[in-house]
């Protein structure tokens, strides 16, 4: 299992809650701000998790499918079905930001001036 299937099954439910905006806003000063680092490591969850899942579907990849193989391959199945369980990495990226898990750095560099 990996590390991040770990931190997922052990710290967030999959149930969406209302978070507290002054909370979110407090940590960069901006809600905007903080809802786009937010969704820049959603993205991110989402890109590790999605590798994860194909690269454990490759191993019953066959390019000769017949409709016997289709439906013994119940493993398949619930590898799928344990990924569609899990939380949605929108919702894992705000629990990590709220938590003070994300490392994020804000550009002070003006370009134009």
């Amino acid at each position: 299992m990996s590390k991040l299937r770990r931190q997922i099954s052990a710290n967030t439910a999959n149930v969406a809650e209302t978070k507290d905006l002054n909370a979110i806003k407090g940590k960069t000063g901006n809600v905007y701000e903080s809802i786009a680092i937010i969704a820049k490591r959603a993205n991110q969850i989402n890109i590790s998790l999605k590798e994860e899942l194909h690269n454990k579907l490759e191993e019953f990849a066959s390019h000769t499918d017949s409709l016997e193989e289709i439906h013994e391959n119940k493993e398949q199945i619930e590898i799928s079905r344990a990924y569609e369980r899990m939380p949605n990495p929108a919702l894992l990226a705000t629990q990590e930001f709220l938590d003070d898990k994300i490392y994020y750095r804000k550009n002070e560099d003006d370009l134009f001036s």
